[in-house]
C-alpha cells in the first residue's frame, strides 16, 4: 500500500508544480492582460492624465472605441512595463514613462496595449490556459494507467512529456496573442495618422535590455511574448510603408510629454538623481519644473518657490504651474497664500477635479469658516465629475461635518473607505447614511448600494 501511494503522490505533486507554473506565466509573463494592478500604488495627476487622454485620442478613435471610454493608469513601479487586465484600461508604469524618449514611443505602447483589448485577448486568456490544462490532464491518465500497470518510469516520462506538452501549448498561445496585438496597434497608428516610429525604436530599447539580461535571442519557444527582434522584424516590414511613417511628431505634445516626464521626475524620483537629471545649470522648463518638486521634497521651500515663480512668470495661464505654486504653499502651512493660485487654476482647468480638490483641501485648511461654502461647492463639483478620488471624499466628509451634517458625512466616509478597498469600513459607514439619510433619495439609495456591495465582501471574505 505504501509503495503504490509514493507515485501517486509524485504525480500529484507533478500536477501542483504545473499550476504554480502556469500560474505564474499568467501573471508575470502575460502580465499585460493579467496583472493585478490594485496591488500597486497608483499615480493620479491632472495634467498628466490630460497629456494620456489628448495622446491617446485619435488612436482610440481609430481603433472605434470612445475616447472618454478608456482609461489610462499610471501606476508607480520603476520597471518598464504596460498591461491591461480586463475593461477598457490601459496601465501603464512609471517606468516606462521615464524610459521613453518622446511621446511617439509611448502612443506606441498605447497602441499595441489597445489592441490586446480590442482583441479581447484578456477574455480568451482562459481559453490558452484551458487547452494547456486540458493536455495536462490526459497525460495524468495516461501515466496513472501506466503506472497502475507497473510502469512507473514510463508513467513518469508520460507525465513530464505532458507538462512540457502543455506548457508550450499556453506560451504559443500566448505569443500569438501578443503579435496580433503588435499587428493591430500598428493599424491603429496608421489609420490616426501617427508614426510607427516610436514603437520602433521602444522595441528596440525592449531588445537591448533583453542583451543587458543576457536572454537568449536564438528562439522564443520559451517565452510568452516573441523575442523582441523577432517583433522588430516584422514591424520593420509594415511600419516604413504606412502613409504616416514620416509624420512629425506635435512639438506642443512633445512638449507637455516632457513636462510631464520631469514632473514625474521630480515627484518620484531621489532629490539627489533629479538634481543630477535636472542641474540648475539647465534653464529649461522641463528642468525647473522637476526641481521644483526636488526642493519641494527637500523641505527647501524658498528654492521651490523660486523654481515655480519663474514657471507662472513664463507661462502664467498654465493652469499646472499655478497648482503646483498652490500645492508648494499648502503643504509648507500657507493655505491662504495658496487659494489665489488654486482660484486661478480651477478657472482655467475648469474640467480638470484632482485640482478643484486640492482648492477644496486648501479652503478647509484656512479653518476660516467663510471658506467652508465654497469648499463645499468647489467639493462636490469634483466628485460629480470624477467620483473616484478618495481624496475628494475625504475633503466632502470634513465639510459635512462641520456642517453637523453627519449622515451625509457617514455617506462621504463609506465612498471613501469603498475607493480603497476597506469593505468594513465602508459596510459601517454606509449602515450609518442609512439611518439618517431620508428613505429614496438618491443619497439613500447610494448608501445602500454601498452597503450590499460591501456586506458581500465582508462574507466573502470570512469564507476564505
Amino acid at each position: 500500500m505504501a509503495e503504490s501511494n509514493r507515485p501517486q503522490r509524485r504525480y500529484i505533486g507533478s500536477v501542483a508544480a504545473f499550476a504554480i507554473r502556469l500560474a505564474m506565466l499568467v501573471v508575470l509573463g502575460f502580465g499585460l492582460v493579467a496583472r493585478p494592478a490594485m496591488a500597486q500604488a497608483i499615480l493620479r495627476d491632472a495634467e498628466t492624465e490630460a497629456l494620456f487622454q489628448e495622446m491617446s485620442r485619435p488612436i482610440f478613435e481609430a481603433a472605434g472605441m470612445r475616447p472618454e471610454n478608456v482609461q489610462i493608469v499610471l501606476i508607480n513601479d520603476r520597471t518598464i512595463n504596460a498591461f491591461v487586465a480586463g475593461g477598457q484600461v490601459i496601465y501603464l508604469h512609471s517606468g516606462l514613462i521615464t524610459a521613453a524618449d518622446n511621446v511617439n514611443e509611448v502612443q506606441g505602447v498605447i497602441a499595441h496595449e489597445l489592441g490586446h483589448i480590442t482583441g479581447g485577448h484578456v477574455i480568451r486568456m482562459n481559453e490558452g490556459v484551458k487547452a494547456a490544462t486540458g493536455i495536462m490532464l490526459l497525460s495524468l491518465l495516461l501515466g496513472a494507467a501506466a503506472m497502475a500497470a507497473g510502469s512507473g518510469d514510463a508513467g513518469m516520462g508520460i507525465l513530464a512529456a505532458g507538462q512540457q506538452a502543455a506548457m508550450g501549448k499556453f506560451l504559443a498561445f500566448s505569443r500569438v496573442q501578443e503579435s496580433s496585438a503588435d499587428l493591430a496597434g500598428a493599424g491603429f497608428l496608421e489609420k490616426a495618422g501617427i508614426s510607427g516610429k516610436g514603437s520602433l525604436s521602444f522595441f528596440k530599447k525592449l531588445q537591448n535590455q533583453e542583451f543587458r539580461l543576457a536572454i537568449p535571442q536564438e528562439d522564443s519557444y520559451a517565452r510568452t511574448h516573441p523575442l523582441s527582434g523577432e517583433r522588430i522584424a516584422v514591424l520593420e516590414g509594415i511600419y516604413p510603408k504606412s502613409p504616416a511613417w514620416n509624420t512629425r511628431i506635435d512639438p506642443k505634445l512633445e512638449e507637455k510629454f516632457e513636462l510631464v516626464k520631469a514632473k514625474l521626475a521630480g515627484f518620484v524620483d531621489d532629490p539627489r538623481q533629479t538634481m543630477v537629471k535636472y542641474p540648475e545649470r539647465d534653464h529649461s522648463l522641463a528642468a525647473r519644473y522637476a526641481r521644483a518638486y526636488a526642493w519641494h521634497k527637500s523641505a527647501y521651500p524658498a528654492k521651490a518657490n523660486e523654481e515655480v515663480a519663474s514657471l507662472v512668470r513664463e507661462r502664467p495661464d498654465n493652469p499646472f504651474f499655478l497648482e503646483l505654486k498652490g500645492q508648494i504653499l499648502l503643504e509648507s502651512g500657507k493655505p491662504n497664500e495658496a487659494l489665489e493660485s488654486l482660484r486661478r487654476a480651477v478657472a482655467l482647468a475648469p474640467n480638470q477635479p484632482l485640482i478643484a480638490s486640492l482648492l477644496g483641501h486648501a479652503l478647509i485648511a484656512t479653518e476660516d469658516e467663510n471658506n467652508f461654502a465654497e469648499a463645499k461647492k468647489v467639493l462636490r463639483a469634483a466628485v460629480g465629475r470624477d467620483n473616484s478620488n478618495p481624496f475628494a471624499w475625504y475633503q466632502l466628509g470634513i465639510v459635512y461635518d462641520h456642517e453637523g451634517d453627519l449622515a451625509r458625512a457617514a455617506l462621504a466616509t463609506a465612498e471613501r473607505y469603498n475607493l480603497l478597498g476597506q469593505p468594513r469600513l465602508a459596510m459601517a459607514s454606509a449602515e450609518r447614511a442609512l439611518v439618517e439619510i431620508p428613505k429614496g433619495t438618491p443619497d439613500w439609495l447610494r448608501a445602500q448600494d454601498i452597503a450590499m456591495v460591501s456586506r458581500t465582501a465582508v462574507e466573502k471574505d470570512k469564507k476564505k
